[in-house]
């Protein structure tokens, strides 16, 4: 997540002082992404050196010294709304990495690893939902961070119900011979180095 960027966004209102962003971030965040005060003022600092907010000069450093965006920062932020973030490459997933390494570790039973994982998820999931049900309808940012959560959720329980089957059915048959090397084609498709 930008801290930086959606500093910017608040900037973009209007000047603000360090403590007031740290409470909107958290209210337009369903106040799920809890922020420290030392972490927006380091944010803000390197802002200010880049050129993309100025702050009150005359004022004395703490609580209320204002910022405000300048032109840079507003087309820094509007570059980063516009610019899809980076996806093209699968991201280092523990649970994916645990599930790899398990399929090959002797004496573990991989679908018991994917199972657990699996348990422990959906009690996420509920969690979520009841969180949805009391709050999320008072607050259309958590609404959204709810609803993005839960589908985040279900495609991961998704994907492990795909692998624990795939691993059952690799189990009784064996494996296909491969006509030709696509993994590699995939591989430097997806921009994914060995």
């Amino acid at each position: 997540m930008s801290i930086r960027h959606a500093l910017l966004a608040l900037l973009s209102e209007g000047p603000k002082y360090g403590l007031q962003l740290r409470e909107e971030f958290e209210a337009r965040t369903g106040e799920v992404w809890p922020l420290n005060v030392g972490q927006v003022y380091t944010t803000l600092q390197r802002l200010e050196r880049d050129g993309l907010v100025e702050s009150d000069d005359d004022a004395d450093p703490g609580p209320q010294k204002g910022f405000r965006i300048t032109v840079d920062g507003a087309d820094e932020l509007a570059g980063w709304l516009r610019t899809p973030p980076d996806m093209a490459s699968p991201p280092r997933d523990e649970l994916v990495i645990k599930v790899l390494v398990a399929v090959r570790l002797p004496g573990v039973d991989v679908h018991d690893v994917i199972q657990t994982h699996r348990r422990y998820l959906v009690e996420l999931m509920q969690q979520w939902t009841r969180l949805k049900e009391e709050e999320a309808e008072f607050d259309i940012g958590l609404a959204l961070v709810v609803d993005a959560e839960l589908y985040r959720l279900d495609a991961v329980v998704q994907w492990l119900d795909t692998a624990d089957g795939r691993l059952k059915r690799a189990a009784l048959e064996p494996p296909p011979v491969r006509t030709s090397d696509v993994a590699p084609q995939i591989r430097r498709r997806a921009g994914v180095r060995r």
